[in-house]
């Protein structure tokens, strides 16, 4: 299940998982976030080595600013706290799969 963080919790969701991270960088009135959320639960729930977290822009701004994100939805890989890659903008189900075996 997905996990909801904020600027002081982030760190410690990405950092201490231990599997690879997907945080989803968002905004509630974003569309195209809106349109990505359920591939990302289902990405999750079939992978036992994703954990996926959630970030809502509007409510803190700082921590994506200090990631670079620019444009929603921003997904960023990580993998033991470590950025390892980062897909900006709604995409479809099959480049969401091939950004996740990758970075397995």
């Amino acid at each position: 299940m997905a996990v909801k963080a904020n600027g002081e919790t982030f760190e410690t969701e990405i950092a201490e998982s231990g599997k690879l991270v997907i945080a989803d960088f968002y905004s509630d009135s974003c569309v195209p976030c809106k349109r990505m959320s359920p591939l990302l639960a289902e990405a999750e729930e079939q992978r036992e080595n994703v954990k996926l977290v959630k970030l809502n822009i509007n409510f803190d701004a700082d921590t994506a600013v200090k990631y670079g994100v620019s444009a929603v939805p921003t997904l960023i890989f990580f993998k033991d706290g470590k950025e390892v890659s980062r897909l900006t903008g709604a995409v479809k189900r099959a480049e969401l799969e091939a950004a996740i075996e990758a970075n397995e």
